[in-house]
């Protein structure tokens, strides 16, 4: 899935533009002050205080017979609402958020792209002034939004699933601390060289594809800056019984550590450092 965030008092224009242009499934995501009182999806309010109840639960859905579904609820976080979306939808659209960690437009003469954590793919002072043809291709080249269960069913949609009993995976995460001493780890960054990392996880996925017994293999890294908790790496295989499953997660896993050009900067508590750089 491919998520943006638009920000600016003409952003709601620009998003019903974008999506009228986008090829594919788009959920859109308007910030709310209540948005769960007022039938939106809540990435920020809590009302986990009141109960649940037949006729106010704490989510309700809708759909429609041309297959339009309307909701409201409360999620964890934002990045727990593109994961819940992600597998489903070709784009995301946020209308309204700040700080969201996404490729971003920024609208209005006050826009101020220093204070956003995104990637800044377009700026204007109005929805005129962006080029929704730029702004597209901008999308579709930035980093998309993988889950894990987005690559579980890629493998599932494998035209050799039918021979398989079995799909193993593994999720790398970002620690907090190895031990109670430690030092709290706030975030990783990780930077990537650009189609190099790509193509040799392409490279790993398809030497252990050619195994006996492993039918298909899907492996990604997110990049950028990712939170103490937050997922950071997904290696999927599906193969025709466990033992096969479980050597080629761990091999892929480890071939990627090994063999992809990704580079990580941990930001603890205390201290800054880049792990292959750091002096003793």
């Amino acid at each position: 899935m491919q998520p943006i965030s638009i920000r600016g008092p003409d952003a709601d224009a620009l998003a019903g533009a974008l999506v009228a242009r986008l090829d594919g499934r788009v959920a859109v995501v308007r910030a709310d002050d209540d948005p769960v009182a007022d039938g939106g999806v809540g990435a920020t309010a809590d009302h986990s205080a009141a109960p649940a109840t037949a006729d106010d639960p704490d989510t309700a859905l809708s759909l429609s017979g041309d297959g339009v579904w309307q909701g409201r609820g409360v999620v964890d976080g934002f990045d727990d609402l593109l994961d819940g979306l992600a597998p489903d939808h070709d784009y995301l659209v946020a209308v309204g958020y700040d700080r969201l960690r996404l490729p971003t437009v920024l609208l209005g003469p006050d826009a101020d792209a220093a204070d956003t954590p995104g990637d800044v793919i377009a700026t204007g002072a109005n929805a005129d002034d962006v080029d929704l043809d730029a702004l597209v291709d901008a999308l579709d080249a930035a980093e998309p939004w993988i889950t894990r269960e987005t690559l579980v069913r890629r493998v599932e949609a494998s035209p050799r699933a039918e021979r398989s009993g079995a799909i193993a995976t593994f999720t790398g995460r970002v620690r907090t601390r190895d031990s109670p001493d430690d030092n709290r780890t706030t975030h990783l960054a990780f930077e990537k060289y650009e189609g190099v990392a790509r193509d040799r996880m392409d490279r790993i996925a398809d030497e252990l594809t050619d195994r006996d017994g492993v039918l298909d293999v899907a492996m990604h890294h997110r990049t950028g800056v990712i939170e103490a908790g937050e997922d950071i790496v997904f290696v999927v295989v599906l193969a025709g019984h466990r033992p096969e499953a479980f050597r080629a997660v761990e091999d892929g896993i480890d071939r990627l550590k090994d063999e992809v050009p990704i580079f990580k900067k941990e930001t603890t508590e205390r201290e800054e450092f880049w792990l292959h750089r750091r002096d003793p």
